[in-house]
């Protein structure tokens, strides 16, 4: 999770987008999310959408050893669930709702 909980920096998943209200999506990146914050609230358990595989590119890049990254097609839900898990104890993954930020 990051940000300080203002409006100018509100608390969200990173690499969740931050748009000003009323703003559309830009259709080139992240369109959509859902997330469940972790037990301690340190972390975030997020599904990012986007019309273009790009928008992902940063995610993707990022070799920080917090961020966990599955691909839908070749992740398991077993996988995905059991590595949530270990951050939130009743993760369930078809409790996830995408909200347009």
């Amino acid at each position: 999770m990051v940000g300080r909980g203002t409006d100018d920096d509100p608390r969200r998943p990173m690499f969740a987008p931050v748009r000003e209200r009323g703003e559309r999506p830009s259709r080139s990146g992240i369109i959509a999310y859902s997330f469940q914050e972790s037990d301690d609230g340190r972390f975030a358990l997020v599904e990012f959408v986007a019309l273009d595989r790009a928008a992902f590119k940063p995610i993707l890049a990022d070799r920080n050893p917090d961020v966990k990254v599955f691909q839908r097609g070749t992740a398991r839900k077993a996988d995905i669930e059991a590595e949530f898990r270990k951050l939130k104890r009743n993760f369930d993954i078809e409790r996830f709702r995408v909200n347009v930020p």
